[in-house]
């Protein structure tokens, strides 16, 4: 959602305790003023961390099964809290969510991880969470569309991935938001496909370029045949879409084997590399 300037008076209070903890040129949202207000001290944390850049993008790697060769990488979010260890996002996504500072948040994410891709290899892309509330902005496309370009990133090697629940929250306004992210040359794919919500129909509908398959069925692929039987089944479904089959969770060698016999396209997971500050990606591209 558009972030909105906040009146001074309402400056004044979530400035109480000290004038350095809001630069002026931060700006948050009223549902997040409106949660500070309330007594919600994670909103504010948060907020301090989001104006002291303290949340950074950690990038995990998008390999080719095939050849295990790095096709692109997920930015993800850490917080580097000043007086704990690296914060993993399960802590602070959802009260970034509750208070209104997700697009904040994931746009400064992308800015930083687009601006370090810049210089990687061309064939290299990122993919990009979008929250429901950054989809049911009509301004999404553009405001990317900034990030990228402001970066020297080419919006063709951008993809945005959503979760099925996000997309029946408002169809029609998914439908024309992907459809102006398709026409700028950005990718869209569905994040945790076979655990939510979204009908086959959906996936005729909208224009979607990969399917990623929860690692709830990873995690058993290698010892269940039920397992193997549903994502032979959604590799199938994929092909059959001229879709990308992406595989999540991936931990194992036999699991990495078995994903390939299946001949699903893409993977991601432990087995070929956690998630890493943007420092360390040029190493892993050697």
């Amino acid at each position: 959602m558009p972030i909105e300037p906040i009146p001074e008076d309402a400056l004044a209070v979530i400035r109480r305790d000290n004038e350095d903890s809001w630069p002026r040129e931060f700006a948050t949202t009223w549902k997040c003023i409106k949660c500070i207000m309330a007594g919600d001290g994670g909103a504010e944390e948060l907020a301090r961390a989001l104006a002291h850049d303290e949340i950074v993008p950690y990038l995990q790697p998008l390999v080719e099964l095939r050849t295990e060769r790095t096709a692109g990488f997920e930015v993800l979010a850490r917080w580097l809290h000043p007086t704990r260890d690296v914060v993993q996002p399960l802590e602070f996504i959802p009260i970034a969510e509750r208070s209104g500072l997700i697009g904040a948040l994931n746009e400064r994410l992308l800015h930083r991880a687009c601006a370090a891709a810049a210089d990687w290899p061309a064939d290299i892309r990122l993919a990009v969470n979008v929250s429901p509330s950054q989809l049911r902005d009509p301004t999404l496309p553009e405001r990317l569309q900034a990030i990228a370009e402001g970066a020297r990133f080419p919006l063709r090697r951008l993809s945005v991935e959503i979760t099925e629940k996000t997309v029946i929250e408002d169809f029609d306004v998914a439908r024309r938001i992907f459809g102006i992210l398709k026409s700028l040359g950005v990718q869209i794919a569905l994040d945790d496909f076979g655990i939510g919500y979204s009908g086959l129909r959906r996936l005729q509908l909208l224009p979607f370029d990969a399917l990623k398959i929860d690692a709830a069925f990873v995690e058993s692929i290698a010892t269940q045949q039920e397992s193997r039987t549903i994502v032979a089944a959604i590799v199938n479904l994929c092909h059959s879409l001229g879709l990308t089959a992406v595989a999540e969770g991936i931990e194992t060698r036999d699991q990495a084997d078995m994903l390939r016999q299946l001949d699903c396209d893409h993977g991601q997971g432990w087995l070929f590399g956690r998630p890493m500050p943007l420092a360390e990606v040029p190493s892993s591209l050697r």
